[in-house]
């Protein structure tokens, strides 16, 4: 049996679902699409996603069973230059916690807050 990847898939747990796909769409420059919860439970907008890819896919989720907010996990988003994301935060309605900084061998990272109140960040080699 073959290693598997630590994460198979993410949400984001949001209080308004519009905002924050404009949000996320803004800071990273891509299109969410809209996909069907399997219990019919929550509304989601998809980040684009290779299934078959290295890494995860996730989703920006509303629903009456999980709440935004800070605290707990973290989910890290790759970039080329993760400062190039970082500067559309603001304007996009977060809050740049922690500017870019070094993690040494590992390359560069920052943290944000969404306009919902969670913690991310967003990684990069350069």
């Amino acid at each position: 049996m073959s290693q598997m990847n630590a994460v198979g898939w993410f949400d984001i747990f949001v209080d308004d679902l519009d905002r924050a796909v404009k949000f996320y769409e803004t800071v990273f420059a891509v299109t969410l699409e809209a996909i069907g919860d399997p219990t019919g439970e929550s509304q989601m907008r998809a980040f684009p996603t290779e299934m078959t890819g290295y890494g995860a896919g996730g989703a920006i989720s509303k629903s009456e069973h999980a709440q935004p907010g800070p605290g707990g996990t973290v989910v890290y988003f790759q970039a080329q230059d993760c400062a190039v994301e970082e500067a559309r935060v603001e304007a996009a309605g977060g809050v740049v916690l922690r500017p870019k900084f070094s993690i040494g061998e590992f390359g560069f990272v920052n943290l944000c807050q969404d306009t919902e109140g969670n913690i991310f960040g967003i990684s990069s080699m350069q």
